[in-house]
């Protein structure tokens, strides 16, 4: 079970937790109303009016849909930090028939990004009520988390300054783990994200006479099985990499040997050095494969999201509030996960964290059956509250929340 509030004010705070319901109806409200990347004007709309309903100035347009509302203390001068929260919603039919289902065919919050918006709100309501901390908070909701970047692209318009901040957080529901548990690691915890696509262009023949063509389907085929060998006897065993194949394309008709084909997949590493090495073998070995076959290839290979590494000195406060919140239900050497996360570019700019809240038994994140765990709500909340009043606190104007610059 989770922390309840204590003397000091740790644990889930009681005033959030007594808006439980309302929270609820905040969530099932974004639910319904799902929008994909670059494209959330109603979710913005309904976030910017929650925002300015508490008093909050609130910053527009940034990559299009995006908004920073910002928040000083009445404790005095202090550091400022962000606290950030995703918008968008996944291209997936939802298969849950719920009261709160997506209203748009096709999409749905199939990754949990309307239950961090609420735990942000809940945050945001909660402080500008209480502003009991030094310095300045800025919340920031981002569109376009899934896929598209809108991380990268927040930050290329100047998020950070027009914001400046010392540092900047995110956080992340996670099912099928203990629920309330805080998941974290320092370094490197989400993997970076690359895409290829490889056009093997053969000769098309009747398939009775395939020694009149150049088959770019068994070309296709052999490089499929050769691009696990990347994997298996290129990377160093101690490192981590995946290489998948995810689509292939080619052909109509059973008679005929087509002139092309398509195949597309991702790959995901942590480090530089793993991420240069399968780009080279990947091209080396689609360039083998065509040579020994007679064919030749057209490869695009774009590298999107780097890995999302956690900066000790604020990874170190990410734990202390999430402690604050569930007292010992905090794993801190959670491993590494190949998924990716554009939060990523945020933390390339300026030094911060993230961190996995745990949400107990259920579907897994992007599954047509997927619903947020409404009763995650007031302890992210809380999270947010605690992070803010640690960071934030007086004496930290002096004191080690100003060793995190720069880690």
């Amino acid at each position: 079970m989770v922390q309840q509030a204590t003397g000091d004010g740790s644990g889930i705070l009681p005033d959030l937790a007594a808006q439980a319901d309302e929270l609820s109806q905040w969530r099932r409200s974004l639910h319904a109303m799902p929008e994909t990347a670059f494209a959330e004007h109603r979710t913005s709309a309904f976030v910017a009016d929650k925002l300015e309903s508490f008093g909050l100035p609130v910053h527009r347009g940034f990559a299009g849909t995006g908004l920073v509302a910002t928040l000083k203390g009445r404790l005095g001068d202090g550091p400022a930090i962000g606290l950030r929260a995703d918008m968008d919603a996944l291209d997936i039919h939802e298969a849950t028939n719920l009261p709160w289902r997506s209203d748009t065919p096709g999409k749905m919050h199939a990754c949990g990004h309307d239950g961090h918006m609420t735990m942000l709100l809940a945050a945001a309501r909660h402080l500008s009520q209480n502003p009991d901390f030094a310095g300045t908070v800025h919340f920031i909701f981002q569109p376009a988390e899934e896929n598209e970047g809108g991380g990268k692209v927040m930050v290329d318009e100047g998020l950070f300054d027009r914001f400046p901040m010392q540092a900047v957080y995110g956080l992340h529901n996670w099912p099928n783990a203990p629920f309330g548990t805080f998941l974290g690691r320092p370094g490197a915890m989400f993997a970076a994200f690359d895409i290829f696509e490889v056009k093997v262009i053969g000769r098309g023949a009747h398939a009775a006479m395939p020694q009149r063509g150049i088959d770019p389907v068994l070309t296709a085929a052999h490089i499929v099985t050769q691009l696990q060998a990347i994997v298996a006897r290129a990377v160093n065993p101690q490192e981590a990499a995946v290489v998948s194949v995810t689509q292939i394309h080619g052909g109509d008709t059973w008679n005929v040997i087509p002139d092309e084909v398509v195949l597309r997949g991702t790959v995901r590493s942590f480090s530089p050095e793993v991420r240069d090495l399968v780009e080279a073998r990947l091209r080396a070995i689609v360039d083998g494969v065509c040579a020994a076959q007679g064919a030749r290839a057209d490869i695009r290979y774009e590298r999107r999201y780097p890995p999302l590494v956690n900066h000790a000195g604020p990874f170190e406060d990410a734990l202390a509030a999430a402690r604050a919140t569930v007292g010992e239900q905090v794993d801190p050497a959670f491993e590494p996960i190949m998924a990716a996360e554009d939060f990523a570019y945020m933390l390339e700019a300026v030094p911060g964290a993230y961190l996995c809240l745990a949400s107990g038994p259920g579907p897994n994140l992007h599954n047509a059956a997927y619903d947020f765990n409404d009763a995650l709500l007031p302890v992210g909340a809380s999270y947010w509250v605690h992070l803010v009043r640690l960071r934030l606190a007086p004496a930290a104007r002096d004191g080690r929340a100003g060793e995190n610059v720069g880690e």
